[in-house]
Order: C-alpha cells, then sequence, then structure tokens
C-alpha cells in the first residue's frame, strides 16, 4: 500500500515525499530527502514521532520504513547536523579572512512582540528572515531536548517538573529565557551572545564550548530582538560573526551601554502582565512570580 511523509526543516520549509511503500528503505528515504532539501548526505540528521524524538538510523539503509517505525502520514523533523569544532574553526578562520576589512554598523532587526520573540529572533540569524512560524519548530527542539535527559534537566533546574516543562514550552504563549538560548546553542553548534541592556552586559551562551562562529542577541528585559551588521561597502548584511571578529563583539558591548544610559529598557519591576489561566492583571516580574507560587498559573502574556 503506498503512502506518504511530511519533512519539515529548521527554516520552516516543508516538503511532502509522496508514493512511498512498505517496501521502500532507509536508503531509498534518504536519497529522496536529499533530493528535497539539498541537504548534503553525509550531514543530513532526521527525528520523527513526538518528544522525546527518535533519531532515524541511517547505517541500515537496506531497512524498510515499517521495520524502523515509519508509517503514513509521519512527520519527519530534518536538519543539517551541525559542524564539527575543526570545521567551524576552518569556517571561522575563513570568514575572518574574508572579513577582515570590512566595516559596518551593528543594527537591531524588530521581531514581532508575540512571547515568542526569542525564537524568532534566532531564525533570523540563522536564516536571515523573520519568520514566526519557526517558533514552534524550536520549541520542539527544546522540548525534545529537555525530556531525553531528565537528570540533567531536573525541577531544581526548571522551576517545575521536566514532564510539565516539555508540555509547557510547547505552547505559544510561553517565553523564552536563558535556559531555552542554551539548548538552541548547542542544539546550532553556535554562540549565541545576548546583549543585555538592563545591566549593559553581554551573557555569552555556549563561551565554554569553543564555538567559532558566534550571533548576537538584543534583550530589553522582556523582549529580544536580533542584531545584524549593515555594511558600509555594498556588502549583505551579516547575522554570524567569527569569534576572532572582537570589532562587532566592540559594537555590541557599546550598543549595550548607549540603551542602557538612554534607558531603551523594559522596568520588569513595572510593566503589566496578563495571566493567561485566569485574566489576572498583574504588576511586575515579582506580581507575577507571586501569583504563579499561589495558584500556580505559569503563562503569562505582556500587556
Amino acid at each position: 500500500m503506498g503512502f506518504s511523509l511530511k519533512l519539515k526543516t529548521k527554516s520552516g520549509q516543508q516538503h511532502i515525499v509522496s508514493k512511498l511503500a512498505d517496501t521502500t528503505t532507509v536508503g531509498d528515504l534518504k536519497t529522496r530527502i536529499v533530493e528535497l532539501t539539498s541537504i548534503p548526505a553525509d550531514s543530513l540528521h532526521v527525528v520523527f514521532g513526538f518528544p522525546p524524538f527518535k533519531p532515524l538510523d541511517f547505517s541500515n539503509e537496506a531497512d524498510r520504513l515499517p521495520a524502523v517505525g515509519i508509517s503514513n502520514g509521519d512527520t519527519l523533523i530534518v536538519e543539517q547536523k551541525a559542524m564539527t569544532e575543526q570545521k567551524s574553526m576552518e569556517l571561522s578562520k575563513e570568514l575572518a579572512a574574508q572579513t577582515a576589512n570590512s566595516t559596518g554598523i551593528l543594527l537591531k532587526q524588530v521581531v514581532p512582540s508575540d512571547n515568542s520573540c526569542l525564537f524568532t529572533s534566532i531564525g533570523y540569524v540563522l536564516t536571515g528572515k523573520v519568520d514566526p512560524e519557526n517558533s514552534q519548530y524550536m520549541r520542539e527542539i527544546i522540548a525534545g531536548t529537555v525530556n531525553s535527559d531528565k537528570q540533567e534537566y531536573n525541577e531544581g533546574i526548571l522551576g517545575r517538573p521536566n514532564d510539565e516543562y516539555c508540555a509547557w514550552i510547547l505552547q505559544p504563549e510561553s517565553w523564552g529565557g536563558a535556559i531555552e538560548v542554551s539548548i538552541l546553542s548547542a542544539y546550532h553548534g553556535l554562540e549565541f551572545d545576548v546583549v543585555d541592556i538592563t545591566n549593559a552586559i553581554i551573557n555569552r551562551f555556549g563561551e565554554d564550548k569553543n564555538y567559532g562562529m558566534r550571533a548576537f542577541l538584543l534583550f530589553d528585559g522582556i523582549h529580544y530582538d536580533p542584531l545584524y551588521l549593515e555594511s558600509t561597502n555594498g556588502e549583505p548584511p551579516k547575522t554570524i560573526f567569527p569569534i576572532e571578529d572582537d570589532s562587532v563583539y566592540l559594537q555590541a558591548e557599546q550598543l549595550a551601554k548607549e540603551a542602557k544610559s538612554s534607558r531603551q529598557y523594559t522596568d520588569v519591576n513595572k510593566f503589566t502582565l496578563k495571566c493567561i489561566d485566569c485574566d489576572c492583571f498583574l504588576k511586575g516580574q515579582t506580581e507575577a512570580q507571586q501569583h504563579a507560587k499561589k495558584t500556580g498559573h505559569v503563562n503569562f502574556g505582556e500587556v
């Protein structure tokens, strides 16, 4: 009997793989995925199911799809494997050489304030596009990562039981923060530098992993926006930079200081939130935390 599968990529693209059969092999499917996504076969990574996701094992390409648990209508999440540290460093050196004489100014790309700004911002630095639809894909990555290691991601780290957190982060109204940035940094093999203008510091996620590349996110207390380098010599805007490119980092530091001095940030003790669970209005982060502790409600939206 013939069947079809849906493919979803981290860039938000979707493809349908049709005219498959119970006799279709893993190798056959791999060929079709490469043709549709243009991801090199040796860099292909595919998972399916629901958190915890199950990786598709390409080592036995003669296996038939039903034998590995794939059936009609399944959705496969397709990505390109993160670069090895060696490849990352090689690319870093190459880009450093290319950008040694380039000049530009670091600017903010505004993304929607829809409770998924962190994920939209990360999507922008990865793809160069503001596409809020990518957010759910990143939420699934985070839920899968957390669910697969309940010892590392325990209640003390998450602030709630592991299973409860996984269900929570999958909801579109749930905000992302440090835990989520850290997970996505490791997933993409990329250092994320969060320029926090509330205190004029830069928090480097993935600094200890020696990644060769970095991207910058601006944080104003409640909202994230991505940063990009607008070239002054006609080159396309850049969102990912070699670690060795100190000039961009220095611009980010200066941006943080100027934004703080002009108070371009949100005072988390004064902004208004609405509890999604009971429609209660709350003022500031402290009231929201007290409300959550008293009622167990954890879903808030900015007013």
